[in-house]
């Protein structure tokens, strides 16, 4: 029997960005429209264009995405001007979007009192916004601001609002509980009742978390009629947060109720990218990840001794619903030396290399894995240090060069016209081809300094490296005070369009810091040295 297509729209990039103390760089926004597009999504809402200088510039050079349909963000024509004469909406129907979503009031409380203008009048504005977006050619989306709480107030007028958008040709109207007190029973008679009204085709669902029910209520609305999906990932969003994709793709993938029923674009083997999806962002958004979050937490999968890991060790379908494999998370038994095999076997897939599971070693890889994380790394978000960290084991990387030491020092100082500035001063030794080469450089900071020292003067691979550049700098401290230990994160890119993430850790700031850089230049000098007809290693495009 076959399947209904269930369609994800992922708004981590504008309603997540709403969360307090979240704030999105234009690089982390193409990081992870990138890494949504991989995960198999078919809509990335990357912003509201003419919002703000961010937004804005995402829209004008925006990822080239091979799977999801990029989504501009807006409102609907402010009442009492023409589509023409609405600057906010020019700009995001003028953006680099392959659809755009528009938000309008659909609550006759909300029109009486905010937009203060006669109901029919928000219903026109709908309508004419929406025709906008179709008559450039755009797919257009209607998101049905405070429906739940206006069909309950007034559902005729609901009703109305969501039947303007359609006629002007809307593909999608989005039901949203924007306040986020609908409760799951609500929202399954509600859906399934404006299903009687709007083919479930063009319905979908937009919760939030104020009663912590936003995923229960998604998937409520699914089985009522909803076929287009919106949440963000890790679940964040104002206030409370959004429905969380991270939960409700497995869900849907795992869960025989749904999986029977529907298939999305997240397939087996991008379902596994789940976990290392979820934890890429924390990383860019430099937090831990929650260690309790369903399906990728460290501990969803951990079992403590006792009753309940001998029953594990004996068919792990005794106390986990579903195998941590298929989401790429692993099991937490510390009496079992196979945790973790299937996951890495995985993540070496994922970046090209192909090696028998019965190799011994995929378990030195494991081992090391593990160690490297006690200390601190995580490979989640920097696959360019886990591909080397790998082919390192097996063999595969050439010693480029030798570090044989580096310096770096800050002076702060006033310049010849009185003001204090700060020069950062780096030199690094290395060996090429058993030639020592001593290089120094200066920059606005350490690593800057560190970067240019280093390649200064690569001998015979200075050509390649002419150019690299350093797109994105984090830092995060683990267990607090200045003696802490330090995990760098370094994004870097060259003139092909790609880019990779390389990591370092150390209790010195500096050092973990030139860990990450050194890995960003062996990993290019990699990829510029693999032999022809060998698979190259992939990094993100």
């Amino acid at each position: 029997m076959s399947r209904e297509r269930l369609y994800l729209f992922d708004t981590t990039l504008r309603d997540g960005a709403q969360t307090q103390g979240v704030d999105f760089s234009v690089e982390d926004k193409r990081t992870i429209a990138l890494a949504l597009d991989r995960l198999g999504v078919d809509y990335v809402e990357g912003g509201w264009p003419g919002a703000n200088p961010g937004d804005t510039a995402f829209f004008q050079d925006p990822p080239k995405l091979s799977n999801a349909k990029l989504v501009a963000f807006g409102m609907t024509r402010r009442p009492g001007r023409s589509v023409e004469n609405d600057p906010g909406l020019a700009a995001v129907l003028d953006g680099k979007a392959d659809a755009v979503c528009l938000v309008g009031k659909t609550w006759d409380f909300h029109v009486d009192v905010a937009l203060e203008v006669p109901r029919e009048e928000n219903v026109a504005v709908i309508g004419d916004s929406i025709a906008a977006v179709v008559a450039r050619g755009r797919e257009a989306m209607f998101d049905a601001e405070h429906f739940f709480d206006g069909y309950k107030a007034n559902p005729d007028y609901a009703l109305a609002c969501l039947r303007a958008a359609l006629e002007a040709g809307a593909r999608w109207v989005v039901l949203c509980d924007t306040n986020g007190g609908t409760l799951p029973s609500e929202v399954s008679r509600i859906v399934a009742e404006v299903a009687e009204h709007v083919p479930v085709e063009k319905l979908g669902i937009h919760t939030h978390n104020d009663t912590e029910n936003a995923v229960a209520n998604t998937l409520a609305a699914v089985r009522a009629g909803a076929r287009q999906v919106q949440g963000t990932l890790n679940g964040l969003g104002e206030r409370c947060g959004n429905a969380n994709m991270i939960s409700l793709i497995p869900s849907f993938a795992l869960k025989p109720e749904f999986a029977d029923a529907f298939e999305t674009g997240v397939g087996p083997d991008q379902l596994h990218q789940v976990t290392s999806t979820s934890r890429l962002l924390d990383e860019l958004l430099n937090r831990a990840p929650n260690r309790h979050a369903a399906y990728v937490g460290a501990n969803a999968f951990a079992h403590k001794g006792g009753l309940h890991v001998s029953a594990v060790m004996k068919d792990p379908r005794t106390y986990e619903h579903v195998p941590p494999e298929a989401v790429g998370n692993q099991r937490q038994i510390l009496v079992s030396d196979q945790a973790g095999r299937s996951n890495i076997l995985a993540r070496l897939k994922d970046v090209g290399i192909e090696i028998d599971d019965k190799d011994p070693r995929v378990g030195r890889i494991l081992d090391q894995v593990k160690e490297r994380e006690f200390q601190g790394y995580s490979y989640d978000g920097a696959d360019a240090s886990f591909e080397l960290m790998a082919r390192r084991v097996l063999g595969q990387v050439p010693d480029f060069f030798r570090v044989e030491r580096f310096r770096v020092m800050v002076e702060r100082r006033y310049n010849a016209r009185g003001e204090l500035i700060t020069v950062s001063e780096a030199t690094v030794k290395v060996t090429v081809d058993g030639v020592e080469r001593l290089s120094v450089a200066e920059g606005n900071g350490p690593v800057n300094a560190l970067d240019i020292a280093l390649r200064k003067d690569l001998g015979k691979y200075a050509g390649v490296m002419e150019d690299l550049r350093l797109v994105d700098y984090k830092v995060r401290i683990f267990d607090g005070g200045t003696e802490a230990v330090t995990r760098v994160l370094i994004e870097s890119a060259d003139s092909t369009g790609a880019r990779w993430f390389t990591v370092g850790v150390s209790p010195n700031i500096v050092d973990a810091s030139f860990m990450a850089l050194l890995d960003s230049v062996t990993y290019k000098l990699y990829r510029e040295s693999a032999p022809a007809g060998a698979t190259r290693p992939a990094a993100a495009e």
